[in-house]
Order: C-alpha cells, then structure tokens, then sequence
C-alpha cells in the first residue's frame, strides 16, 4: 500500500484527472483480469471453472484478482441457493458486461499489432 502523499500516489491522481483512460486501464490492468473476465463471460463463473480455465494462474491470485474486479465493480459474487456449502459463483455487471466488446476490440488490435507484426509508421496525431 503507498503512501498518500507518495509521488507514485500523486502522479497516479494527476493522470487519473487527466483522462479516464488511465482509471479504466487501471481498473483491468493486472495480468489475469481480462482473461478473468472473459472466461466469466464464457460461462466460467465458479472459482474451479476459472482454475481449470486459466491453468497457469495461482489460487491465491486469482482471489486476488476477482476481488479487485469485485471492488471495482466489473464482477459480484452471488451465493448459489441451495448448496452445502455455500457455492458461489461470479457474474459480471453491466460495467462487466459492456467490456467485452472492448477487450476483444483489444484483442483484434493486439492479433494484428503486438510483437512488432506490424511496423509501418501511420499518420502522426
């Protein structure tokens, strides 16, 4: 946890002022958390779906990470009725749900864009 006054906490507010794209990026980033997120929206919404899904993520990280997705609003934890004990399962919220789009925008982008598959110069801004 950093401090207040922090120069990492100050820059951090400032650009979150600047523009909402650095809260939102903030919000997903995270190494897991899109592909957290789009597996829920696949129908993995129990914690062994997720596990079994993203096999390379620890126990302890993917609680980590659903619960930062929790705080931020983009999941809910609902307990399932009538389970001993308690299941729970995670849905996304309509925050949650109007991301989709975006991260398979993002996906599309990085198929034709990441590790330098494209390296032609566009118009500058």
């Amino acid at each position: 946890m950093r401090k207040e006054n922090s120069t990492n906490t100050v820059n951090e507010q400032f650009l979150f002022q600047v523009c909402e794209l650095n809260s939102a990026v903030a919000m997903i980033s995270g190494r897991w958390k899109s592909q957290i997120v789009y597996s829920i929206s696949q129908g993995n919404h129990r914690f062994h779906l997720l596990k079994k899904e993203l096999t390379n993520i620890s126990e302890q990280v993917l609680s980590s990470q659903l619960k930062e997705l929790e705080t931020h609003a983009v999941i809910v934890k609902k307990e399932i009725p009538n389970t001993v004990p308690a299941g729970i399962q995670y849905v996304l919220t309509n925050k949650g749900l109007a991301l989709i789009p975006i991260l398979e925008s993002l996906c599309d982008w990085g198929k034709t864009y990441a590790d330098g598959k494209e390296i032609s110069v566009g118009p500058v801004l």
